[in-house]
């Protein structure tokens, strides 16, 4: 019985390295059964097991008549939504000042050429979709842009936790452009502090507009 459970076991992790890797990504099926089988060299019965495991851990779902799917890449990011899912707004802006005052630090002191022309174009990006009124696009272009300053303040464990809270701070940028004037030119100023490496000037930048955000400014 041992020798069966560290079976199943090593079948999750290799299920989960996958998925954790990119092979199979949010949203994708994985391949069926008999191809797990195939492709991991275990039975049947330990990859049925393996599966069912990964989505009692919300990794994965299963889908009547259609197969299996990628729910997240982490369990940490699924425990993270459960935690948050009753969370107020405020709540999740605090947790981003505390998150992104800090990424707009580092990432002014540690950012090199590539992550100066990628913010650029994801500032740009933004105003565009601002401009254009396009509320998908502009939770998206913003989101990606935050994402990437807190990318290019290379912290790991930071860039993990942002990616953690993710789908949160998605939701809450799309309540910020619905109750909240952003103007297309709103993070300008921050993109200009951190590729210019003035730490400051992006730490009060970050801090204005979330501050502004929970009507403290």
């Amino acid at each position: 019985m041992p020798r069966r459970t560290g079976l199943i076991d090593s079948t999750v992790e290799a299920l989960r390295a996958r998925i954790a890797g990119g092979e199979w990504p949010v949203s994708s099926r994985i391949p069926p059964e008999p191809a797990l089988v195939e492709l991991l060299g275990v039975g049947r019965n330990t990859v049925r097991e393996a599966v069912q495991s990964l989505v009692h851990a919300g990794l994965l779902e299963r889908r009547q008549g259609s197969g299996t799917y990628v729910l997240s890449t982490s369990e940490l990011a699924v425990s993270m939504v459960r935690q948050i899912a009753d969370a107020g707004q405020r709540d999740v802006i605090e947790v981003r000042r505390a998150l992104e005052v800090e990424a707009a630090r580092l990432a002014a002191r540690r950012r090199n050429a590539t992550d100066a022309a990628t913010l650029m174009d994801l500032r740009d990006e933004r105003s565009r979709a601002y401009l254009a009124a396009d509320i998908d696009a502009m939770v998206q272009t913003d989101l990606a842009l935050h994402r990437a300053i807190v990318r290019a303040g290379a912290n790991p464990v930071l860039l993990s936790l942002y990616d953690n809270l993710i789908d949160a701070i998605g939701e809450n940028i799309r309540f910020n452009f619905v109750t909240d004037t952003h103007g297309h030119d709103a993070h300008d100023a921050l993109v200009e502090a951190v590729v210019a490496g003035d730490d400051r000037g992006a730490v009060a930048e970050t801090s204005r507009y979330l501050s502004a955000l929970l009507g403290e400014a």
